[in-house]
C-alpha cells in the first residue's frame, strides 16, 4: 500500500523528511484554502467552513502590515501554514500568532517546524517580547507543542468560539522572552 492509498493514521507515523518553511505567496491561495476547509485543520481555528479560494486570495494580497505569513512545503505540497502580527501602539512589543497543518501530516514534526520559524523571526527580527496565542482547551496536540516552545497558559476564555454546534473554551497562552 502506498502513502496515497495508506489510512491517515499510517501517514502520520513518524517523523517526515525535511519541511520547507517559506513565505506565503499569493500563488498559495488554491492550496491554503484546500487545507483551511479540512475538518481537522478548520477546528483548531476561527475558521468558517467552505472557505472560498477568494477570500485566501483577498488576505495573501492584501496581508496586515508587517504580517509575516508563513507556509510549510513537503515534496511541493502546502501542508501547513502560520502567521505572526505584530500589535502596534502600546503593545508594539507583542505579536500574535496562528497556525495550522493539514490533517494528514499532524503529529510529525510540520508544526514544530512552522512555530520555530515564528519564535526566531519574534526573538531575533522583530525583538518581540511577548507572543501570545489562543488555542481550544481539546486541542492537547497543540497546548503540547506550544508548551515545549516555552508557552505558558495565563488564562481561560470561557465559551470562546461557537464551533460545531457548541461553545468552546480557550486557552490563552503567552511566551516571553526575558
Amino acid at each position: 500500500m502506498n502513502s496515497e492509498q495508506a489510512e491517515p493514521s499510517e501517514r502520520r507515523s513518524g517523523k517526515i523528511g525535511p519541511v520547507e518553511i517559506r513565505a506565503a505567496r499569493p500563488s498559495d491561495a488554491e492550496a491554503i484554502t484546500s487545507i483551511a476547509n479540512l475538518s481537522g485543520f478548520r477546528a483548531g481555528t476561527l475558521r468558517l467552513p467552505f472557505q472560498s479560494i477568494e477570500e485566501t486570495q483577498q488576505w495573501l494580497d492584501k496581508p496586515a502590515p508587517g504580517a509575516i505569513n508563513l507556509v510549510a512545503v513537503l515534496d511541493g505540497q502546502i501542508v501547513g501554514n502560520a502567521g505572526l502580527r505584530r500589535l502596534t501602539g502600546r503593545r508594539i512589543h507583542v505579536g500574535q500568532i496562528g497556525m495550522g497543518v493539514h490533517d494528514d501530516f499532524t503529529g510529525r514534526g510540520v508544526g514544530s517546524a512552522l512555530l520555530a520559524a515564528l519564535i526566531d523571526t519574534a526573538d531575533n527580527w522583530l525583538a518581540i517580547k511577548r507572543v501570545e496565542l489562543t488555542v481550544y482547551v481539546d486541542n492537547a496536540p497543540a497546548i503540547r507543542l506550544y508548551e515545549k516552545f516555552g508557552f505558558e497558559t495565563e488564562g481561560r476564555l470561557r465559551a470562546f468560539a461557537f464551533r460545531n454546534g457548541e461553545y468552546v473554551d480557550a486557552f490563552t497562552m503567552a511566551r516571553l522572552r526575558l
